[in-house]
């Protein structure tokens, strides 16, 4: 998540530069030919460019608009997440009376939460984190997932019996939630909890799975590859016909212009048919870096960091001084 004002233009053209070569490659080739070797026929009715465009714009804005969603409703989970695991804590602390036993239960959880969001950030086949502009980006901020080992994180928190057993499991954030649940039972089955408080933690269990699972569906299930590649074809095609349909209008304003300019209109097509397809290109690939909001994108909900905010607040809620430091963004971005 960028956490500045906005990206620098700098940033943005270094990140997009690769669609700048290839646009000027499709603007210089028929500009050419059109002026040099004088294929007239080449150039396209305005109008027809025009239709293709605006259907266009219509296909990038709903892509972008259901991409965004995509990313905010990750956003109110993690949010949920935040909320659930503070009340977790208060119900740790003040349903047992042994302190050991609210340690072991808050502590799994941190696990939990370590557990989830290494999970969330394990690649796909559709995600676009191991792009060319994307591996290169990644270069300007730090994803701690890729920074420490799932176990190396997990043995801070569970004994090393129950690391060993979580690391045998395929999805190791629900045998550790299942974990919990099996701890609150033998509470209760022990006197620890009454039935009511029991209750109330059972519940917050099944809150969590919930939540667990909305982020998983946003994880596994990508933006639908329809939409997605119905996207793509249509700018690839409205990007190489925009020179075609520019050459006519360019020419014909050589009829008012006199000095220098005179007769070489025609080359302003290649910079405004690169600025213009450039346009349709960036907002393509800003709403694909938003499609999966755990990849480990520039844009990617900051999980790791609400993680750490949890571990803090549970940490003091505990009476802990001794607590993690809250996570640092690097060049204004922070996951």
């Amino acid at each position: 998540m960028h956490i500045g004002k906005s990206y620098k233009l700098v940033e943005f053209i270094l990140w997009t530069r690769r669609n700048i070569y290839v646009l000027l490659i499709i603007g210089i080739i028929p500009t050419v030919l059109y002026q040099v070797f004088a294929v007239k026929w080449l150039a396209l009715p305005w109008s027809v460019v025009a239709l293709l465009g605006t259907a266009t714009a219509f296909l990038v804005g709903f892509k972008n608009t259901q991409t965004y969603n995509r990313t905010w409703e990750a956003r109110q989970i993690w949010g949920a997440i935040l909320n659930s695991s503070r009340a977790w804590g208060t119900m740790c602390r003040d349903f047992l009376n042994n302190s050991d036993k609210s340690s072991e239960l808050v502590y799994r959880h941190f696990a939990w939460l370590t557990a989830l969001r290494h999970q969330m950030r394990e690649s796909r086949t559709w995600e676009t984190s191991n792009h060319s502009y994307n591996k290169e980006y990644r270069e300007f901020y730090i994803i701690p997932e890729k920074e420490i080992s799932l176990d190396e994180e997990l043995e801070k928190y569970i004994t090393p019996e129950e690391l060993r057993y979580i690391l045998t499991t395929k999805n190791r954030a629900t045998q550790l939630m299942s974990s919990q649940s099996k701890a609150i039972r033998e509470s209760f089955d022990k006197g620890e909890i009454d039935s009511y408080q029991f209750v109330e933690m059972q519940k917050a269990v099944r809150d969590f799975f919930d939540q667990q699972g909305k982020s998983e569906r946003i994880k596994n299930f990508p933006y639908p590859r329809q939409f997605a590649t119905i996207n793509k074809f249509f700018i690839r095609l409205f990007c190489i016909l925009l020179p075609f349909g520019l050459l006519k209008e360019f020419d014909k304003l050589n009829e008012g212009i006199t000095g220098i300019f005179q007769g070489n209109m025609i080359w302003f097509v290649i910079p405004f048919s690169v600025l213009i397809s450039w346009v349709y290109t960036s907002l393509e690939q800003v709403g694909e870096s938003t499609e999966n909001p755990f990849e480990g994108s520039a844009n990617d909900v900051p999980i790791s960091q609400l993680s750490r905010t949890i571990e803090i607040d549970l940490r003091e809620m505990l009476g802990e001084t001794e607590l993690p430091l809250p996570l640092q963004s690097k060049n204004n971005i922070i996951l």
